[in-house]
Protein backbone atom coordinates (compact mmCIF):
# COMPACT_ATOMS: atom_id res chain seq x y z
CA UNK A 1 0.00 0.00 0.00
CA UNK A 2 1.66 3.56 -0.94
CA UNK A 3 1.78 5.95 1.54
CA UNK A 4 3.65 9.53 2.35
CA UNK A 5 7.24 9.60 1.62
CA UNK A 6 9.34 10.15 4.70
CA UNK A 7 9.32 14.13 5.55
CA UNK A 8 6.82 15.40 2.89
CA UNK A 9 4.21 17.64 4.25
CA UNK A 10 0.64 17.65 3.01
CA UNK A 11 -0.36 20.70 1.55
CA UNK A 12 -3.49 20.45 0.04
CA UNK A 13 -7.15 19.72 1.27
CA UNK A 14 -6.38 15.63 0.10
CA UNK A 15 -4.09 13.12 1.99
CA UNK A 16 -1.71 10.39 0.23
CA UNK A 17 -3.34 8.33 -2.37
CA UNK A 18 -4.04 4.60 -0.65
CA UNK A 19 -3.13 2.75 -4.18
CA UNK A 20 -0.78 3.70 -7.22
CA UNK A 21 -1.30 2.18 -10.14
CA UNK A 22 0.18 1.99 -13.34
CA UNK A 23 -2.57 1.16 -16.81
CA UNK A 24 -0.70 0.19 -19.76
CA UNK A 25 -1.94 -1.02 -22.78
CA UNK A 26 -1.68 -2.59 -26.05
CA UNK A 27 1.73 -3.31 -26.33
CA UNK A 28 1.48 -5.69 -29.08
CA UNK A 29 4.69 -7.41 -29.51
CA UNK A 30 6.02 -9.76 -32.08
CA UNK A 31 8.37 -12.87 -31.09
CA UNK A 32 11.98 -11.93 -31.87
CA UNK A 33 11.33 -8.23 -31.60
CA UNK A 34 10.63 -7.94 -35.31
CA UNK A 35 8.55 -4.59 -36.07
CA UNK A 36 4.53 -4.24 -35.97
CA UNK A 37 4.15 -3.98 -39.64
CA UNK A 38 7.95 -4.00 -40.49
CA UNK A 39 8.03 -0.47 -39.28
CA UNK A 40 6.93 0.09 -35.70
CA UNK A 41 9.60 -0.53 -32.88
CA UNK A 42 7.24 -1.87 -30.03
CA UNK A 43 10.02 -2.55 -27.41
CA UNK A 44 11.46 1.11 -27.21
CA UNK A 45 8.47 2.62 -25.86
CA UNK A 46 7.52 0.05 -22.99
CA UNK A 47 10.95 0.23 -22.04
CA UNK A 48 10.08 4.63 -22.05
CA UNK A 49 7.49 3.85 -19.62
CA UNK A 50 8.94 1.84 -17.67
CA UNK A 51 12.11 4.00 -16.86
CA UNK A 52 9.42 6.73 -16.26
CA UNK A 53 7.62 4.79 -13.78
CA UNK A 54 11.00 4.14 -12.29
CA UNK A 55 12.53 7.54 -12.56
CA UNK A 56 9.27 9.30 -10.82
CA UNK A 57 10.00 7.11 -7.36
CA UNK A 58 6.22 6.98 -7.37
CA UNK A 59 4.66 3.89 -5.14
CA UNK A 60 3.65 1.99 -7.27
CA UNK A 61 1.50 -1.05 -6.21
CA UNK A 62 0.83 -2.55 -9.45
CA UNK A 63 1.44 -2.71 -13.21
CA UNK A 64 -1.89 -3.41 -15.13
CA UNK A 65 -1.62 -4.54 -18.39
CA UNK A 66 -5.15 -3.58 -19.98
CA UNK A 67 -4.72 -6.71 -23.32
CA UNK A 68 -3.32 -6.93 -26.72
CA UNK A 69 0.00 -7.80 -24.65
CA UNK A 70 1.20 -9.82 -27.89
CA UNK A 71 -0.22 -9.03 -31.41
CA UNK A 72 -0.18 -12.30 -32.54
CA UNK A 73 0.00 -14.48 -29.88
CA UNK A 74 3.79 -15.62 -30.10
CA UNK A 75 5.02 -17.78 -26.92
CA UNK A 76 8.45 -15.41 -27.35
CA UNK A 77 6.72 -12.56 -27.00
CA UNK A 78 4.97 -13.44 -24.28
CA UNK A 79 8.68 -14.41 -22.82
CA UNK A 80 10.34 -11.32 -23.95
CA UNK A 81 7.63 -8.90 -22.36
CA UNK A 82 7.69 -10.63 -19.36
CA UNK A 83 11.12 -10.94 -18.59
CA UNK A 84 11.30 -7.14 -18.72
CA UNK A 85 8.10 -6.32 -17.15
CA UNK A 86 8.73 -8.66 -14.24
CA UNK A 87 12.15 -7.12 -13.64
CA UNK A 88 11.26 -3.84 -14.16
CA UNK A 89 8.21 -5.13 -11.20
CA UNK A 90 10.83 -6.62 -8.57
CA UNK A 91 12.64 -2.86 -9.33
CA UNK A 92 9.27 -1.13 -8.54
CA UNK A 93 8.47 -3.15 -5.55
CA UNK A 94 4.81 -3.85 -7.73
CA UNK A 95 2.52 -6.87 -8.52
CA UNK A 96 2.16 -7.81 -12.32
CA UNK A 97 -1.34 -7.75 -13.55
CA UNK A 98 -2.06 -9.34 -17.13
CA UNK A 99 -5.43 -8.78 -19.14
CA UNK A 100 -6.36 -10.62 -21.91
CA UNK A 101 -7.48 -8.76 -25.48
CA UNK A 102 -8.33 -9.66 -28.66
CA UNK A 103 -4.97 -10.16 -29.87
CA UNK A 104 -3.87 -12.57 -27.43
CA UNK A 105 -4.01 -15.96 -27.59
CA UNK A 106 -5.80 -17.74 -24.20
CA UNK A 107 -3.38 -21.46 -23.95
CA UNK A 108 0.10 -18.94 -24.54
CA UNK A 109 -1.15 -16.30 -22.32
CA UNK A 110 -2.03 -18.57 -19.51
CA UNK A 111 1.50 -20.60 -19.92
CA UNK A 112 3.88 -17.46 -20.42
CA UNK A 113 2.62 -14.61 -18.94
CA UNK A 114 0.55 -16.05 -15.83
CA UNK A 115 2.87 -19.22 -15.68
CA UNK A 116 -0.27 -21.66 -15.12
CA UNK A 117 -0.32 -25.61 -16.45
CA UNK A 118 -2.69 -27.50 -18.27
CA UNK A 119 -3.84 -27.98 -21.09
CA UNK A 120 -7.20 -28.85 -23.17
CA UNK A 121 -10.64 -27.38 -21.76
CA UNK A 122 -8.91 -25.37 -18.99
CA UNK A 123 -5.94 -23.48 -21.38
CA UNK A 124 -9.14 -22.04 -23.63
CA UNK A 125 -11.25 -20.77 -21.00
CA UNK A 126 -11.77 -17.49 -20.81
CA UNK A 127 -8.68 -16.18 -18.61
CA UNK A 128 -10.50 -14.11 -15.46
CA UNK A 129 -9.20 -13.10 -11.93
CA UNK A 130 -9.28 -11.58 -8.96
CA UNK A 131 -6.27 -9.53 -7.38
CA UNK A 132 -6.04 -8.26 -3.61
CA UNK A 133 -3.67 -5.39 -3.71
CA UNK A 134 -3.63 -4.76 0.10
CA UNK A 135 -7.32 -4.12 0.28
CA UNK A 136 -8.39 -2.81 -3.27
CA UNK A 137 -9.81 -5.47 -5.10
CA UNK A 138 -8.44 -5.67 -8.79
CA UNK A 139 -10.67 -8.10 -11.20
CA UNK A 140 -9.25 -8.81 -14.47
CA UNK A 141 -12.30 -9.58 -17.26
CA UNK A 142 -11.34 -11.60 -20.22
CA UNK A 143 -13.88 -9.70 -23.11
CA UNK A 144 -11.96 -11.88 -25.99
CA UNK A 145 -13.50 -13.56 -28.71
CA UNK A 146 -11.47 -16.53 -29.80
CA UNK A 147 -11.48 -15.65 -33.84
CA UNK A 148 -12.67 -12.32 -33.57
CA UNK A 149 -11.31 -8.61 -32.55
CA UNK A 150 -14.50 -7.33 -31.13
CA UNK A 151 -15.46 -8.05 -27.20
CA UNK A 152 -18.10 -10.53 -25.61
CA UNK A 153 -18.53 -11.44 -22.66
CA UNK A 154 -20.70 -15.11 -21.40
CA UNK A 155 -23.76 -15.33 -19.19
CA UNK A 156 -21.69 -17.72 -16.82
CA UNK A 157 -18.79 -14.84 -16.88
CA UNK A 158 -21.28 -12.39 -15.48
CA UNK A 159 -22.72 -15.11 -13.04
CA UNK A 160 -19.05 -15.46 -11.79
CA UNK A 161 -18.33 -11.46 -11.47
CA UNK A 162 -21.54 -11.03 -9.96
CA UNK A 163 -20.71 -13.43 -7.26
CA UNK A 164 -17.33 -11.96 -6.66
CA UNK A 165 -19.00 -8.15 -6.36
CA UNK A 166 -21.41 -9.63 -3.45
CA UNK A 167 -18.96 -8.56 -0.63
CA UNK A 168 -17.34 -5.36 -0.98
CA UNK A 169 -13.73 -5.10 -0.71
CA UNK A 170 -12.15 -2.74 1.83
CA UNK A 171 -10.93 -0.30 -0.84
CA UNK A 172 -13.33 -1.01 -3.14
CA UNK A 173 -13.12 -3.00 -6.15
CA UNK A 174 -11.12 -1.59 -9.95
CA UNK A 175 -12.35 -3.52 -13.21
CA UNK A 176 -9.64 -3.87 -15.61
CA UNK A 177 -11.04 -5.42 -19.15
CA UNK A 178 -9.69 -4.61 -22.75
CA UNK A 179 -12.62 -3.72 -24.61
CA UNK A 180 -14.30 -0.77 -23.06
CA UNK A 181 -17.96 -0.48 -22.55
CA UNK A 182 -18.38 3.10 -24.09
CA UNK A 183 -18.61 4.49 -27.48
CA UNK A 184 -16.03 5.56 -29.80
CA UNK A 185 -15.80 8.38 -32.33
CA UNK A 186 -13.87 6.48 -34.71
CA UNK A 187 -16.94 4.65 -36.34
CA UNK A 188 -14.48 1.48 -37.45
CA UNK A 189 -13.61 0.79 -34.15
CA UNK A 190 -17.44 0.23 -33.38
CA UNK A 191 -17.92 -2.48 -35.07
CA UNK A 192 -15.04 -4.13 -32.51
CA UNK A 193 -16.44 -2.96 -29.48
CA UNK A 194 -17.50 -4.60 -26.35
CA UNK A 195 -20.61 -5.90 -27.19
CA UNK A 196 -24.10 -6.86 -25.29
CA UNK A 197 -23.14 -4.61 -22.51
CA UNK A 198 -26.55 -4.22 -21.11
CA UNK A 199 -25.95 -6.95 -19.32
CA UNK A 200 -22.48 -6.25 -17.76
CA UNK A 201 -23.97 -2.51 -16.50
CA UNK A 202 -27.13 -5.28 -14.54
CA UNK A 203 -24.35 -6.84 -13.25
CA UNK A 204 -22.17 -4.16 -11.67
CA UNK A 205 -24.56 -0.87 -10.82
CA UNK A 206 -24.68 -0.93 -7.82
CA UNK A 207 -21.56 -2.53 -6.65
CA UNK A 208 -18.32 -1.22 -4.89
CA UNK A 209 -16.60 -1.13 -8.38
CA UNK A 210 -15.10 2.82 -8.47
CA UNK A 211 -13.54 2.80 -11.98
CA UNK A 212 -13.29 0.69 -15.14
CA UNK A 213 -10.00 -0.22 -16.69
CA UNK A 214 -9.30 -0.17 -20.45
CA UNK A 215 -7.36 -0.58 -23.80
CA UNK A 216 -8.24 -1.47 -26.98
CA UNK A 217 -8.81 2.05 -28.85
CA UNK A 218 -5.27 2.80 -29.01
CA UNK A 219 -6.15 6.18 -27.95
CA UNK A 220 -6.60 8.14 -24.29
CA UNK A 221 -10.84 8.76 -23.76
CA UNK A 222 -12.89 8.86 -21.12
CA UNK A 223 -16.64 8.33 -19.93
CA UNK A 224 -19.03 6.76 -17.49
CA UNK A 225 -20.35 3.07 -17.81
CA UNK A 226 -23.28 2.14 -15.88
CA UNK A 227 -22.61 5.62 -13.31
CA UNK A 228 -18.99 4.68 -13.30
CA UNK A 229 -16.28 6.17 -14.59
CA UNK A 230 -14.21 4.59 -17.24
CA UNK A 231 -10.54 5.23 -18.36
CA UNK A 232 -8.49 3.74 -21.58
CA UNK A 233 -5.23 4.11 -21.91
CA UNK A 234 -3.44 4.61 -25.16
CA UNK A 235 -1.14 1.95 -26.75
CA UNK A 236 2.38 2.43 -26.34
CA UNK A 237 2.74 0.57 -29.73
CA UNK A 238 1.27 3.30 -31.90
CA UNK A 239 -1.69 5.36 -31.39
CA UNK A 240 -4.76 5.73 -33.23
CA UNK A 241 -5.54 9.79 -34.23
CA UNK A 242 -8.79 11.08 -33.44
CA UNK A 243 -8.68 14.33 -34.85
CA UNK A 244 -8.14 12.19 -38.08
CA UNK A 245 -9.67 12.99 -41.61
CA UNK A 246 -13.84 12.10 -41.32
CA UNK A 247 -14.04 7.96 -41.63
CA UNK A 248 -10.61 7.76 -41.92
CA UNK A 249 -8.80 5.05 -39.50
CA UNK A 250 -5.30 6.21 -39.14
CA UNK A 251 -2.21 4.96 -36.84
CA UNK A 252 0.42 7.08 -35.87
CA UNK A 253 4.36 6.76 -34.63
CA UNK A 254 3.66 9.10 -32.17
CA UNK A 255 1.80 10.05 -28.98
CA UNK A 256 2.09 7.03 -26.82
CA UNK A 257 1.21 7.09 -23.40
CA UNK A 258 0.10 5.47 -20.00
CA UNK A 259 -2.17 5.97 -17.32
CA UNK A 260 -1.40 6.16 -13.69
CA UNK A 261 -4.03 5.52 -11.03
CA UNK A 262 -4.25 7.27 -7.44
CA UNK A 263 -6.91 5.69 -5.32
CA UNK A 264 -7.96 7.61 -2.76
CA UNK A 265 -10.69 7.05 0.09
CA UNK A 266 -12.85 10.18 -1.87
CA UNK A 267 -12.19 9.23 -5.21
CA UNK A 268 -10.03 7.58 -7.98
CA UNK A 269 -7.94 9.93 -10.20
CA UNK A 270 -6.21 8.89 -13.53
CA UNK A 271 -3.50 11.03 -15.10
CA UNK A 272 -1.91 10.75 -18.55
CA UNK A 273 1.42 10.00 -19.04
CA UNK A 274 2.98 11.09 -22.36
CA UNK A 275 5.85 8.98 -22.94
CA UNK A 276 9.40 10.55 -24.12
CA UNK A 277 11.79 13.07 -22.98
CA UNK A 278 10.99 16.56 -23.51
CA UNK A 279 13.04 20.36 -22.98
CA UNK A 280 11.44 21.99 -19.81
CA UNK A 281 9.86 24.86 -20.12
CA UNK A 282 10.05 25.53 -16.67
CA UNK A 283 10.65 23.80 -13.18
CA UNK A 284 10.88 23.90 -9.63
CA UNK A 285 12.90 21.22 -8.05
CA UNK A 286 12.90 19.53 -4.61
CA UNK A 287 14.56 22.11 -2.91
CA UNK A 288 12.12 24.76 -3.86
CA UNK A 289 9.86 22.32 -2.41
CA UNK A 290 11.52 21.78 0.85
CA UNK A 291 11.06 25.28 1.35
CA UNK A 292 7.49 25.36 0.80
CA UNK A 293 7.09 22.37 3.05
CA UNK A 294 8.94 24.32 5.85
CA UNK A 295 6.35 27.57 5.56
CA UNK A 296 3.44 27.43 7.72
CA UNK A 297 -0.06 27.45 5.45
CA UNK A 298 -0.62 31.32 4.98
CA UNK A 299 3.27 31.95 4.25
CA UNK A 300 2.84 28.73 1.59
CA UNK A 301 -0.08 30.83 -0.26
CA UNK A 302 1.83 33.86 -0.55
CA UNK A 303 4.96 32.32 -1.43
CA UNK A 304 3.23 30.40 -4.63
CA UNK A 305 -0.48 31.18 -4.64
CA UNK A 306 -0.08 35.32 -5.07
CA UNK A 307 0.32 36.71 -8.43
CA UNK A 308 3.22 38.57 -8.91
Amino acid sequence: MSGVPVGQVQLGQYGPASHVIAHISDTHFLGAGRPLYGTVDTDTPLHEALAQLERSGQPIDALVFTGDIADTGETDAYRRIRDLVESAADRLGARVIWVMGNHDKRAPFRSELLRETGNGASAAAPVDAVHDLDGLRLIALDTSVPGYHHGAISAEQLAWLAEVLREPAPHGTLLALHHPPIPTMVSLMSLLELRDQAGLAEVIAGSDIRGILGGHLHYATTGLFAGIPVSVAAATCYTIDPSAPARQLTGVRGGQSINLVHVYPESVVHSHVVLGDFDPATRFDSEFLARIEAMSPGERTEAFSRQA
